[in-house]
């Protein structure tokens, strides 16, 4: 048994992060400290293992929880499924049996330690989930209200950025900020069409630009595309030049070898 303390409370990513790196076994499973998560239910975790899969999440289909946990755990599982199509009943379940080799590509920080399945499929590796028996609690209390909604949906929109535009910002900014700057132009460009008009038709009313709502929405819209635009430029210049050295791909196995693919543990998922 090997015991790490830390000198305060980092957050569950942290303390899961040290514990893969001081993992020795080529499986790490993880389950909460509380007793609700069941023992007993290592086995299938194993088998599920030998059967192919390299994630292997829990799912509480029968759940003794409040009902404060148990409905927006559902939203946010339904929200995770569509963005990501990661498809598990229970993404925030702990108890989870991963291949540490993962985790030479996957790196942990803030929250994301709930999508470890997600940043895995992304890399290809093969996730699957188990139903499995979840005890009451007896000791001591949840850390989690309803505050961790909004936190849990700002965590999936990053790893929703990271999956899918992690090496490519500009394809989402831009894309963005050039449906911005288009709108606010074909905006401006009615408005400058009829002033244009109003001064040589006699029977159109003559206009004046700054009494207009529309001349301040297209004026915003052009401002706003042009910033998303250069954003995405820069974060363009930032992921060329100061990115880490990294694969945007995952080899299972070579055929020289028969030796899978060396990853520095920095490695961050793209």
């Amino acid at each position: 048994m090997r015991g790490i303390r830390f000198r305060r409370n980092f957050g569950k990513a942290a303390a899961l992060n040290a514990g893969f790196r001081a993992a020795l076994g080529d499986v790490v499973l993880t389950l909460d400290a509380d007793l609700q998560d069941d023992p007993h239910e290592i086995p299938r975790f194993l088998a599920e293992m030998d059967a192919g899969f390299d994630v292997v999440s829990g799912w509480k289909q029968t759940r003794h929880d409040p009902w404060h946990k148990v409905g927006p755990s559902r939203v946010f599982n339904c929200l995770v499924g569509a963005l990501t199509g990661v498809k598990l009943h229970d993404h925030n379940c702990g108890y989870k049996c991963y291949r540490r080799e993962i985790f030479r590509e996957v790196r942990l920080y803030g929250e994301l330690h709930r999508f470890v399945p997600v940043l895995a499929a992304a890399r290809g590796y093969r996730v699957s989930e188990i139903v499995i028996h979840h005890r009451p609690r007896k000791f001591g209390h949840s850390k989690y209200g309803l505050w961790r909604i909004p936190k849990g949906f700002l965590d999936l929109m990053t790893v929703k950025f990271l999956t899918g535009y992690g090496q490519r910002p500009q394809h989402v900014l831009g894309m963005i900020g050039l449906g911005s700057f288009a709108l606010g132009g074909i905006g401006l460009t009615i408005l400058l069409l009829w002033r244009l008009a109003s001064w040589r038709l006699s029977f159109l009313d003559p206009i004046h630009l700054h009494e207009r709502v529309t001349f301040y929405l297209s004026l915003g819209g052009l401002l706003l595309g042009a910033q998303l635009m250069s954003i995405g430029f820069i974060a363009e210049l930032i992921t060329h030049t100061q990115g880490r050295e990294e694969h945007v791909y995952s080899i299972a196995e070579r055929t020289d070898d028969k030796r899978p693919e060396p990853a520095e543990e920095t490695t961050t998922v793209g």
